[in-house]
Formats: structure tokens, C-alpha cells, sequence
């Protein structure tokens, strides 16, 4: 865990230079932030458990591919990130975050997939403004929030949680977490989560 304290160390270094926001860097972008206020911070019931068997989807990319969890099973563990809206806040500093750190990702045989409920054209223009994102972002804007339905976490003004989920290379759930709506996750816990799959 000694590495990864180091970049998660670094991330929120980072964060506090900038102000607490990632999105800071680009003027451009912190001009076109809608910011909705506080929130209810949990709206939603979850559908699955922790050591259940996570349901096939198949969303569409913003690379242009149609992404299915299917396709990873049995090749990588996978971390489903909900964010609920694109260009907000909190949505906006915590996928550049996972920039910074990869390498937890990388070394725990784990790829990330971040989902909103947000349209394509509209991902394509609020990731384009956040630089390069290794993962595929995914939308489940039609059928309107599907997956997020299937999950649990659509809430019920139409977006999702802010949530994550663990899946290992078997297809089976092994951590959720659906967090305060107002606030970024820890990303401590999730490294701690990936690092007990690679010791299982």
C-alpha cells in the first residue's frame, strides 16, 4: 500500500493547490460549471449485494465503441464509477482525478468505467474540456438511466448516485459504495478494495 498512498497523497496535494478542484487548470472550463447546490445526499435503494453476480450491460462509448462488462470478465477486475451529471462540480474533479491515479488501477488488474446519464454529444464536449481520460466513459442516457436503474442508484430526478462499484474477473460484485452526492469519494477506500482483490 506503500505506493499507492504516495499517489493518493499526491492527488489531493494537487487538489489543494488547485483549490480543491481539478478543473481549475482551464478557465473555459470553470466558466461552464453549473453548480446545483446541495443535494440530498443519498436518493436511491440498491438492487445488488455485495457477492452477487453483476448483470451483462452494453453501453455506448464516447470513443465510439459500445463497451459490454462481458467482454472484461475473466480478463480484468472492473470499477464502475457513477457520476451524476456532466458538467457540475464535484463530477468535474473527480474523473480527472483517476488520472492521477492509474497506477493503483494498473497494478491491481483493474480498468474503470465512468457512466453518466448525460447524452454522448454531451460527454464528448465536458470530457473534451477535462484533457485526456484513460477509461471509457459511457452513457446510459436511452434507455434513459438503465444501468444505473439496474444498479440501484437512479435517483429520482433522472441522474444517478455518485457511486462505485468493484467487480472481479468472475463477474462478481465485491464492493459498493454509494456515497454523499455532494462530495468526492475517498479514493484510500478504493485502493484498499483493489488491493484485497489482488490478495484473494
Amino acid at each position: 500500500m506503500g505506493k499507492h498512498l504516495f499517489f493518493i497523497t499526491i492527488f489531493f496535494v494537487v487538489s489543494g493547490f488547485l483549490g480543491g478542484n481539478a478543473f481549475g487548470l482551464s478557465d473555459a472550463f470553470k466558466n461552464n460549471i453549473y453548480n446545483p447546490g446541495n443535494l440530498k445526499p443519498i436518493d436511491s435503494v440498491l438492487k445488488l449485494k455485495v457477492g452477487e453476480k453483476v448483470p451483462d450491460f452494453t453501453l455506448p462509448s464516447i470513443s465510439g465503441e459500445k463497451i459490454s462488462l462481458y467482454q472484461l470478465k475473466g480478463k480484468k477486475n472492473v470499477v464502475i464509477s457513477f457520476v451524476p451529471a456532466a458538467w457540475t462540480p464535484v463530477c468535474s474533479d473527480q474523473w480527472p482525478g483517476y488520472n492521477i491515479a492509474k497506477s493503483i488501477f494498473d497494478e491491481n488488474d483493474a480498468v474503470l468505467l465512468g457512466i453518466t446519464v448525460d447524452s454522448i454529444p454531451t460527454l464528448f464536449a465536458w470530457t473534451n474540456q477535462m484533457g485526456t481520460l484513460w477509461f471509457h466513459v459511457l452513457s446510459d442516457f436511452w434507455p434513459h438511466g438503465k444501468v444505473a436503474d439496474m444498479f440501484g442508484v437512479l435517483r429520482s430526478d433522472g441522474v444517478s448516485e455518485r457511486a462505485l462499484f468493484v467487480i472481479d474477473k468472475e463477474g462478481i460484485l465485491q464492493y459498493a459504495n454509494v456515497g454523499d452526492i455532494n462530495k468526492r469519494p475517498d479514493l484510500k477506500d478504493l485502493a484498499n478494495e483493489l488491493e484485497k482483490l489482488k490478495n484473494r
